[in-house]
């Protein structure tokens, strides 16, 4: 626990530094806030004092002390002021470059991370808790500083006015530490549980929108909401335990607020009536002024602790995102040009869990511009060695190369850049469809878009959109899942690169259309090497080589007359589809 409010610490001071001028304004601006508030009743005692007796009042010294006192009550709303603009301006920068950091963060993160964590926990990070820690960031400027500041400033004002009230005080400040270390330490940690169930919460929310189709067709709503009435009844429970704690704050803040007051009360009482005038009635009216000032920074800080525990809980959740390890560096590697596509995989060995091997020992050789299928059972690997040929995952054993160059030594961008690639799972971004299918080349002429949407046999239904080729699409928008595909099969079809991975590219297309697509497809793997997963075997009967996958091993391989004359597995995949 230690170790993580350490990190924490270091991760918010990291981000400070970078609004370190900023900072030292807010400082100043607490000061001055401080200094004038401290200074009025000091000046309204010595107001008190010039009202000598009964009909004898020095007006003329009250006057200045009364145009003293509104001088520096101006200051002080000016300094408050400055500092809570400051403060806030500090506190959303800090938010921003924090986000910033964050989503930069996810670009770099490895596919394994992601792949391991739920998409609502990372979102929850980046915006929730990212939200949370400004707040509390926000607090600490505008109420730590001025509270530490006043207290300070109060003990050396009180010693000067009178050594033996400030020791009274001073003996009851041990009381009000030891109460907020009590209530810090319990609500951090609380506050910490609840940041994580509230996380998993909106991961399970998240999961369930995204899949709710699903949920409904295999009428599973009554135990996913159980399901969330569990993760909602904990977070009610953790959430009843932080603001308990939390809310012990004001009664014992209270308690010592009388308590100091009191024996304040009490000491310079007996001092104005034991010293014979050398402490006045104005220094006593000070004093007790002075009193409830000095307790009022320890409420403040008190009831700010809780927001501040909740505040560097969520900070733990982020920086732990932004300190996940970054996928490995490809500093020293060589970028990939014209590649000619010869491929070849030697002893690998890949498992997502090292306790549950998938691929083992897998050797395969395909030469520049052959055309690949990958078939088998679901589970069997397939779609897992397109990730390795893409280096989304690195292989645990043995390499795989391309034109003799491991892939390790090759910078994963201009390897990406090299292949082209359509998937099963589609996705679209909010922007126009000429910006969605020049995602890959960006400086694309409007010509060269329509010509790559007719190959793909994408352009008539675009043309029947509201604004055609201008349309702005959104991630869920009303195009049917074929129409996403045609849209994605247009951007690889508009890059023609060296090497095409096709995974089920046409799985959500009508078959008169996919006899279309397959011909472009065709045209466009002529001297390309490409590899193609596909459960419908009668889409890959014209590949140059089919790896039969069983297991994460290939257990045959060989054209499609080939394999069918060994009747072997592949024999029996084939007629179990027709």
């Amino acid at each position: 626990m230690k170790d993580v409010k350490k990190s924490t610490f270091l991760g918010i001071m990291r981000y400070l530094k970078r609004r370190k001028f900023s900072l030292v304004f807010v400082i100043l601006s607490a000061v001055l806030q401080v200094l004038f508030t401290l200074l009025i009743p000091y000046l309204a005692g010595k107001g008190i004092d010039c009202i000598l007796s009964e009909g004898n009042v020095d007006f003329a010294s009250l006057t200045k002390f009364l145009i003293a006192i509104l001088c520096c009550t101006v200051g002080a709303a000016i300094s408050q002021w400055i500092l809570n603009v400051l403060s806030q301006k500090i506190s959303y920068a800090v938010l921003s470059d924090a986000r910033v950091d964050a989503f930069d963060k996810i670009q770099t993160l490895p596919l394994k991370f992601l792949d391991g964590t739920a998409s609502g926990s990372v979102a929850g990070a980046v915006i929730s808790d990212a939200e949370q820690f400004a707040d509390g960031l926000l607090l600490g400027f505008t109420q730590l500083f001025t509270g530490i500041a006043t207290i300070l400033g109060l003990i050396v004002v009180l010693f000067v006015l009178r050594w033996e009230i400030a020791l009274v005080v001073l003996c009851i400040t041990p009381l009000s530490l030891v109460s907020a270390k009590f209530i810090s330490s319990r609500s951090y940690k609380m506050f910490r549980a609840q940041s994580l169930s509230r996380a998993e919460q909106t991961a399970y929310i998240d999961e369930e929108i995204g899949n709710l189709k699903l949920v409904k067709a295999f009428s599973r709503e009554g135990a996913c909401g159980e399901r969330f009435e569990e993760l909602n009844k904990e977070l009610n429970e953790i959430s009843l335990k932080a603001v308990f704690f939390s809310s012990i704050t004001n009664p014992v803040t209270r308690f010592l607020n009388a308590l100091v007051y009191a024996l304040v009360a009490l000491t310079g009482a007996m001092l104005v009536l034991g010293t014979g005038g050398t402490f006045s009635v104005g220094s006593f009216g000070s004093v007790l002024s002075y009193c409830t000032q000095y307790t009022k920074p320890f409420n403040e800080i008190t009831e700010t602790i809780a927001e501040f525990q909740n505040s560097l809980a969520c900070a733990a959740r982020l920086f732990a995102l932004t300190n996940e390890e970054s996928e490995s560096s490809d500093e020293g590697a060589e970028v990939l040009k014209e590649p000619q596509g010869a491929i070849s995989l030697t002893h690998v060995d890949f498992s997502y869990e090292k306790e549950k091997p998938l691929i083992e020992d897998l050797n395969v050789e395909v030469k520049a511009g052959e055309k690949v299928a990958i078939v088998g059972p679901t589970g069997c690997g397939k779609t897992t060695l397109i990730n390795l040929l893409m280096r989304f995952y690195d292989v645990d054993g043995g390499r795989i190369s391309i034109d003799g160059k491991d892939l390790r030594t090759i910078t994963r961008r201009s390897l990406r850049e090299n292949i082209g690639m359509v998937l099963q799972e589609t996705w679209l971004k909010s922007a126009t469809v000429r910006e969605n299918i020049r995602m890959g080349k960006p400086n694309a002429s409007d010509e060269e878009v329509t010509e790559a949407c007719k190959a793909a046999h994408a352009h008539n239904f675009i043309l029947q959109l509201p604004e055609g080729y201008d349309t702005v699409l959104s991630e869920s928008g009303s195009l049917s899942q074929g129409q996403r595909q045609l849209l994605c099969i247009a951007r690889v079809m508009l890059l023609k690169p060296p090497m095409l991975i096709l995974d089920e590219a046409t799985s959500n297309i009508d078959t008169r259309t996919e006899r279309k697509v397959q011909d472009a497809f065709e045209k466009l793997m002529e001297g390309r090497t490409s590899f193609i997963v596909a459960h419908r075997l009668s889409t890959i009967e014209n590949a140059d080589l089919i790896l039969v996958m069983k297991a994460g091993k290939i257990v045959e391989q060989g054209t499609h007359l080939d394999l069918l004359s060994r009747r072997g597995f592949y024999y029996e995949l084939y007629h179990a589809r027709f």
